[in-house]
C-alpha cells in the first residue's frame, strides 16, 4: 500500500468524484482511477459502487475513509508542527462559516498578527460547514447554532439583534419599530429551514401566538433582501448583516429581544493544533481574555431568543 494511494482514495472519497478529485490532486483521471482500482486489488476489496451516474462508498470504503480524515488531518498538522520553528511565518488555516459578517473581523485581526500565513475561508449553509469540520476539511468554523457535542468546543462570539425588512412604500416603514402581534398575518419571506435567524423569529413567533404568513422561502439573505425591495413581503435579518438601501427600512422589534450568534468552534481534539491555538489567541484578544480550552468548553450557548 502506498502513500499515494490512499491519498486517491481520499480525495475521490471526500469528493465522490474521479474528476474531481484528479482535478484536486492535479494528476490525470486514469492515474486516480488506477491508483484506486490498485488499492482494491491489492486487499481484495471494494471501495465504491457505481449507482447509475453516481458513485457510492461501500462499508469497507467509509470505514477507510474515517481513517484517511485523520491521517491526512495528522498530516497536515505534522507540516504545521514543523513549519511553527519559523515562527508562524507560513502555513494554511482553513477557515468555514456560514456568512462574512461574523469571521471578517476575525480574518483581519489573524491576518495583522500572522501576514505571511494563507487563509482559505469556505462559506456554506450550517450543514455543511458543520460537516465539513467535522471532516477535518476546515480546521475552525463560525457557527450560528450549535448542538451539544463532546467531540466540539463552541466559544461564544457576538449576538446581534434579529431586524424586520420592510420596503420603503410599506405602512410599516413610517415606524421606529415593531411589535410582535404587528407580525400577525404579514406575508413574510424566510430564510431556508435550519436557518439560526428563521429559527429565533420563528420561536418568539411562537412564544406569543403570532402566525404570520410566509409566502416564499430562500436560502440567500442578498435575494431576500431583493424580494423585500420588489414588495413581494417582509424579511428577517441580523442586524449586523443588515446593509443599508434606499428601498428598504430596517425595524427592530421592540417588545421581544430576538438575537443571532456567532461561535468559534474547533474539535476538542484539535485545541492545541498550532494553526487552531494562533487562531483562538487572536480571538482571545478579539473578546478581551484568553481563556483556557477548559473553561471555554464549560461554556454554554444562550438561547436563541427570549422574552
Amino acid at each position: 500500500m502506498r502513500h499515494t494511494q490512499l491519498r486517491s482514495f481520499h480525495a475521490v472519497a471526500q469528493r465522490l468524484s474521479f474528476t474531481a478529485a484528479a482535478r484536486e490532486l492535479g494528476v490525470s483521471q486514469p492515474t486516480i482511477t488506477t491508483q484506486v482500482k490498485s488499492l482494491e486489488s491489492e486487499f481484495g476489496v471494494e471501495l465504491f459502487v457505481r449507482r447509475g451516474r453516481r458513485i457510492e462508498l461501500t462499508e469497507a470504503g467509509g470505514g477507510l475513509l474515517d481513517i484517511t480524515r485523520r491521517l491526512f488531518a495528522d498530516e497536515k498538522e505534522a507540516a504545521d508542527f514543523l513549519n511553527e520553528t519559523r515562527g508562524l511565518r507560513t502555513g494554511h488555516l482553513r477557515v468555514g462559516a456560514v456568512g462574512p459578517y461574523h469571521v471578517t473581523d476575525m480574518l483581519a485581526a489573524f491576518n495583522a498578527r500572522h501576514p505571511g500565513l494563507y487563509v482559505l475561508v469556505t462559506v456554506g449553509n450550517s450543514r455543511d460547514t458543520l460537516r465539513d469540520l467535522l471532516d477535518y476539511r476546515t480546521d475552525v468554523a463560525v457557527l450560528a447554532h450549535v448542538d451539544p457535542d463532546p467531540r466540539l468546543v463552541a466559544i461564544p462570539y457576538q449576538h446581534h439583534r434579529v431586524v424586520v425588512m420592510c420596503p420603503v412604500d410599506h405602512a410599516f416603514a413610517q415606524r421606529r419599530g415593531l411589535r410582535v402581534r404587528d407580525m400577525e398575518g404579514q406575508r413574510l419571506i424566510v430564510r431556508e429551514a435550519g436557518s439560526t435567524t428563521r429559527r429565533a423569529f420563528d420561536q418568539a413567533m411562537r412564544d406569543t401566538g403570532v402566525r404570520p404568513n410566509v409566502v416564499m422561502e430562500i436560502g440567500s439573505r442578498e435575494s431576500i433582501r431583493e424580494a423585500v425591495a420588489k414588495g413581494i413581503g417582509l424579511g428577517v435579518v441580523s442586524e449586523a448583516e443588515f446593509i443599508p438601501d434606499p428601498r428598504i427600512r430596517a425595524l427592530p422589534v421592540t417588545d421581544a429581544e430576538i438575537y443571532t450568534y456567532a461561535h468559534v468552534v474547533h474539535l476538542r481534539e484539535r485545541q492545541n493544533a498550532r494553526l487552531v491555538r494562533a487562531f483562538l489567541d487572536v480571538l482571545g484578544g478579539l473578546l478581551g481574555a484568553s481563556p483556557s480550552p477548559a473553561a471555554r468548553s464549560r461554556r454554554r450557548p444562550p438561547a436563541a431568543s427570549r422574552r
